[in-house]
């Protein structure tokens, strides 16, 4: 049996569609960020963009996602080093670290359920940025690191 994709190409070597499939939706990387502006020190919020689909923790407009959201990160083969606030779990930032995929991933698994199962997901546990005043939002950012959302990483 052949070896996966992921194990025998480099993150740049990657069709469009391997490249996609790579993702786990877990939606974190839609998680709205608050950076502790002395220390560089990133934050997760409980607050995820307002394009994110909660039921199926997918982009909602995924095609024109970055004319719609200003500051929405695309992730590429060349820039994703860059991304430190990319959770360990990530299966970009695993295999860019020349790690493999997790048990829990999709294409190893076989199923999305397992990112629900292994605590991965956001999924139950964030509130849509559409469903806040937006001059209610900056004020439930500032709360981010008295009470910041904990995610468990392998």
């Amino acid at each position: 049996m052949a070896e996966p994709f992921w194990r025998t190409k480099t993150l740049a070597e990657m069709s469009r569609a391997e490249w996609e499939s790579l993702c786990d939706g877990c939606g974190r990387c839609c998680v709205l960020k608050v950076e502790d502006e002395e220390t560089r020190e990133v934050f997760n919020s409980s607050i995820v963009c307002e394009l994110f689909d909660l039921g199926n923790c997918r982009c909602t407009r995924y095609p024109e996602r970055i004319e719609l959201i200003e500051d929405c990160v695309v992730l590429d083969p060349i820039t994703v080093h860059e991304y430190t606030w990319l959770p360990d779990s990530c299966a970009y930032r695993r295999l860019a670290a020349g790690r493999d995929l997790a048990w829990w991933h999709p294409l190893v698994s076989g199923s999305a359920e397992t990112v629900v199962e292994a605590g991965i997901s956001v999924f139950g546990n964030v509130v849509s940025a559409a469903g806040i005043h937006p001059d209610d939002l900056d004020e439930q950012l500032a709360d981010v690191q008295e009470s910041p959302l904990v995610w468990m990483d392998d």
